[in-house]
């Protein structure tokens, strides 16, 4: 077991949620459902938690009701291999969800996530300053990161 798992609130959208990223990662799974008793103070036999796995990290989902809901202060980064994997990534989740600037954008639950190609980080930290800086600039302008105009970008 991790050490340490994300608990990630919901209204009432845990499972469907967890289903929702689960179906985006090849290796994704629902772990576990455990249900409100009784005892509450969910109504007894609607889900509580969603225990998930993706890319091998484990998350909790709670139904908590509307009490709390996300913000930007908090974003899940997923290190894409490549830009297709970026732009099937970024479709899935903008379906219903918000594009943001220079990667993030929020899925339809609220969740932030930032979809960033590896080529990014490297771009960014060339020995050569002034291509790094282009780098920066190029994305800085962007929505969803787009590789080949980042190196269209530090090459002129």
């Amino acid at each position: 077991m991790q050490k340490i798992t994300p608990c990630l609130w919901y209204d009432n959208q845990a499972e469907e949620a967890a289903q929702f990223y689960t179906s985006l990662f090849k290796d994704g799974r629902i772990v576990e459902v455990t249900h409100y008793t009784e005892v509450g103070p969910g109504e007894p036999g609607s889900v509580m938690t969603v225990t998930f796995e993706i890319a091998g990290q484990r998350f909790l989902a709670l139904n908590g009701g509307p009490v709390f809901s996300f913000t930007e202060a908090i974003s899940l980064q997923v290190d894409c291999e490549d830009q297709a994997e970026v732009d099937e990534l970024w479709a899935k989740f903008t379906e219903g969800g918000e594009e943001s600037q220079c990667g993030w954008l929020k899925d339809k639950y609220g969740l932030s996530w930032q979809i960033i190609p590896r080529r990014l980080f490297e771009l960014l930290n060339d020995p050569d300053a002034e291509k790094a800086q282009r780098a920066m600039k190029a994305m800085l302008q962007m929505r969803k990161i787009d590789v080949p105009r980042l190196e269209e970008a530090v090459r002129s």
